[in-house]
This record gives C-alpha cells, structure tokens and sequence, in this order.
C-alpha cells in the first residue's frame, strides 16, 4: 500500500500483544458443533468455530470475556468489509496482507513461517488474523476513495485543533534529519554476551565518530559492520523516545547503541534542517483524519448493513 493509516500500526500492534500471549494456549477444539453456521452475510457463512476463534482472540488482548452478540456482530462487519471486493477492484490486496503479516512476525523476531507455526501450536488459524487485516486493509482504501476530499485538511484547520488541544505546542519547530544506519552485525541465534560485546564496540566507536565525512569510510572498512542506504526522517514521524535522541545528538555524531534483531545500531546524523511539518502539526492532523474516517466508516457500514442480507442461525 502507499499510504497506511494511522490505526493500521496499533491494528498490528494489537495483534503482536495477543500471540505474546496466546503461545500458552492449548489447542482449541474443532468439533462438528463448532462448525455449525451461527449467521450467513449476502450468502457467505460465519461458523461457530470463528466465532470462538475471535472470542478467544478478544478475551486474551483485553482480559475480559466479550458477549458473543457482540462478537457475532464484529464478524459481520468484517465480512461486509471483504465483499466489498466483489464491487471494488483493489489490485494486490492479498500481497498487502501477506507482507503486513511479514511485518508482524519479524516485530517478534521470527519468519512468518514460525509465526504461522506457532498460530497453529495454539489451536488459532492463521486466517483468523489474515481475514482481520484483510478487512481493515479493503476498508482503509475504499474509505479513503470514496471520501477523498473529506480528508483535505487546511492548515487553518490544523492550527486551530492545535490550540484546542494544546495550544502550548503551536510554536514548537520539526526537522528534518538525514541519518546513516550502521549495524554491527550479530549471527542470529547468538547469546546475550555477543550483544553485549558489540554494544561496546559500537559505543567506542561513536567516541572517535567526529562526521560523516570520515566517519561512514571507517566504519566501511571494519569487520562485520554494514552501512546501511541513507534515509530521511522527519521529526513528525519518529515516536517521542526517536525524536528526543536526535534532538541531543550533532551533526556529525552518533546516536546511542540500540540492539535489534540483527545486532546493534546506531545512526550517523549527517544532516539536520528545520522542517514546516512539526511534531505538533501531525499529531493534530492525525487526530483529525481520525475523527472523519470513523465518522464516515460508521455512516457507510450502517449503509451497507441495510442493504445486506443478514440470516441469524
């Protein structure tokens, strides 16, 4: 997709925090009366076993035990939201899924292939999560297709949500950084110690780091240190912890080690200018996009809930 919404992240960091959990799980029964239909939306059925499954689901991200009513419902609106393809040509969707699916798995440092794998250890079918996200994924698009100048939000607009909001941020400046990734490299399953001793290494390195110029050579000629492509980075986009590092940090220096799946990071701060797009400015128009794609989401489900056929069993 070219444009993810701002509630697809926390769709998917929704998601993350239920397999953290759900791995305890034994594996949930899959019984003829499981496969019973509990209702058919425009033809299509929804069993007994989905509804169990997102039951499950639900029960171990908020600890609380859904009424089955309100499940049932959950699940018509997900299957109104993926017939929409049979009106909507939305080209690559099942791509989108599968690589949103890979973005997942390696948040939890696995392949999608033990992720699925673990899905199934756990009684959960792996569509269960992919049919979630294929919805939200048809949905987003077709929201914003059909609505799309009710997303043109003027800076006037902006600023005024900023002063109703937080009217102490409407001075605050953003930037824009150009940063070099370096990554010292660690063998995936390495121990703790191997982590550990690359940190340090990292972080000599970035005392002797003075600028980009003489810094990104060196750390091309040391063993198993790769330096990754150049990117951009607007403060606006970074979360707050990203954006208060490289507010401490020169031109010309190194952000402090960070252990990911990989190894340990750090980035070279090779540019930084003030941007228009502040910190402040996106958080209100997120907050703005937000507020009219559930407004216009709840006035065109309703729509299509009209004029579906829905059969209770």
């Amino acid at each position: 997709m070219k444009h993810v919404p701002a509630f697809l992240p926390a769709l998917q960091r929704h998601l993350i925090g239920i397999m953290v959990a759900v791995s305890a799980l034994a594996a949930l029964p899959t019984t003829a009366e499981a496969q019973l239909v509990a209702v058919v939306v425009n033809g299509d059925p929804i069993t007994n076993f989905d509804v169990e499954q997102r039951i499950k689901l639900i029960q171990i991200s908020t600890h609380k035990a859904p009424a089955r009513k309100d499940v049932i419902e959950e699940l018509i609106d997900e299957k109104l939201k993926i017939q929409l393809l049979r009106r909507y040509n939305i080209p690559d969707i099942d791509k989108d899924v599968e690589s949103a699916f890979a973005n997942m798995a390696r948040r939890m440092r696995t392949t999608p292939r033990e992720f699925t794998a673990q899905l199934e250890r756990s009684g959960l079918k792996v569509e269960t999560l992919k049919s979630r996200m294929k919805a939200e994924l048809i949905w987003s698009q077709i929201i914003r297709g059909r609505y799309q100048s009710s997303f043109q939000f003027s800076d006037k607009d902006i600023e005024a949500r900023i002063e109703t909001k937080k009217p102490e941020d409407a001075a605050t400046v953003g930037y824009d950084y150009t940063l070099r990734p370096i990554l010292f490299l660690v063998p995936r399953g390495s121990p703790a110690t191997s982590f550990e001793a690359r940190k340090k290494e990292a972080e000599a390195f970035r005392s002797q780091f003075n600028s980009c110029a003489q810094g990104i050579p060196l750390a091309r000629g040391m063993r198993y240190v790769a330096v990754r492509p150049q990117i951009l980075k607007g403060s606006a986009e970074l979360p707050p912890a990203q954006r208060d590092i490289l507010a401490k940090v020169e031109v010309g220096h190194l952000t402090p080690p960070e252990v990911i799946q990989d190894g340990v990071q750090v980035y070279a701060v090779c540019g930084k200018r003030q941007s228009d797009n502040a910190p402040a400015k996106k958080e209100a128009r997120d907050q703005l996009y937000n507020e009219k794609f559930s407004s216009l989401s709840k006035n065109f489900l309703k729509e299509l809930r009209s004029q579906a056929m829905i059969e209770y069993r």
